[in-house]
């Protein structure tokens, strides 16, 4: 059977659900080794929370590097093990890290890469969704080692337990990966809400609040979802850009989106239309997004969206 790696990402010291979806997707296509990239000294703590989905072995690197030289380091290491293990494929989570550490370990194993894939076949065959989302694309990696990253939420995770054997590298990041030195990190400053682009449900608003987005935050937190906008918003100034959903933002899978007020562009579109079940809340009937609606209200989003949210919470309470 052949090795898929999967480079295992953590969230506040814990195993994040990103990293079992990848797992998920590797079981299809051979025996899955979690990659655990460590400072020194946590490896251990880390590599024994995976003992959930469908994982065959743990392999631990250690190094002080990774902190210090960020994604030449961990691109390096990775490198250094598709090399000498020659796995079948590396399966990388698809956000901006994950990203840039898949492009650098094609260029040092001269592999094929495949970016932002939301399904992945038994024969490492990749699903895309390109051009603002009106073309499905099927393609699998032709030469070396298939590098694919894949969208988060895109897959139920298996949550099967597993006892995996444990392994610890000695593996260092060579010197041609520290050219260039991270002196200080400043974490993003995080709220109540759950991140954007792996929250199980969003709501997000657009142009029909007005730049009022108390509606769309109170009925977020009562579905204890994340809260999104367009980028006609966001380009008004009503909310961050940094939680822009659509193909100059965010691009977001979540179980459930709920699209208040908004048109339906297809650059939003492509950002979400991925989404297992959408809901749109609209005054206007001919808006393009209730073309791609699971369920649709034509209705003033002030007015749906409070006795949205009095209805969650009766519904709770009982």
């Amino acid at each position: 059977m052949s090795e898929v790696f999967v480079l295992v990402q953590f969230a506040d010291g814990k195993v994040s659900s990103t990293t079992l979806e990848l797992v998920t997707y590797g079981a299809r296509a051979g025996s899955v080794t979690a990659l655990v990239l460590a400072t020194p000294g946590t490896g251990a703590a880390l590599a024994s929370q995976l003992t959930t989905g469908p994982i065959t072995k743990v392999v631990i690197v250690e190094s002080a590097d990774f902190s210090t030289f960020g994604v030449s380091a961990t691109a390096d290491v990775l490198g250094q093990m598709v090399l000498s293990q020659n796995p079948s494929a590396l399966l990388i989570s698809s956000s901006a890290f994950g990203k840039e550490v898949a492009g650098c370990v094609a260029v040092i194993t001269d592999s094929g890469i495949i970016t932002d894939a939301v399904d992945l076949a038994s024969d490492l065959q990749a699903t895309q969704i390109v051009f603002g989302g009106s073309t499905t694309v099927h393609s699998r990696v032709s030469h070396g080692c298939s590098i694919i990253t894949l969208r988060p939420n895109s897959v139920t995770p298996e949550l099967s337990p597993s006892t995996p054997s444990v392994e610890i590298s000695q593996i260092v990041v060579n010197e041609s990966a520290k050219l260039a030195q991270t002196l200080s990190i400043e974490p993003a400053v995080k709220g109540g809400r759950p991140d954007l682009t792996a929250a199980n449900a969003i709501v997000s608003g657009g142009r029909g609040t007005g730049g009022d987005f108390s509606p769309v935050e109170e009925f977020a937190d009562v579905l204890g979802a994340a809260v999104g906008a367009s980028r006609a918003a966001t380009d008004a100034g009503w909310y961050p850009h940094s939680l822009q959903v659509g193909q100059t933002g965010k691009t977001v899978s979540p179980q459930l989106y709920v699209a208040c007020g908004i048109s339906g562009a297809i650059q939003h579109r492509a950002g979400m239309q991925t989404s297992k079940t959408i809901v749109v809340i609209n005054k206007d009937p001919e808006a393009p997004i209730f073309d791609i609606a699971d369920f649709g209200v034509v209705g003033d989003l002030f007015a749906v969206l409070p006795q949205a949210s009095q209805g969650v919470r009766a519904r709770k309470s009982s």
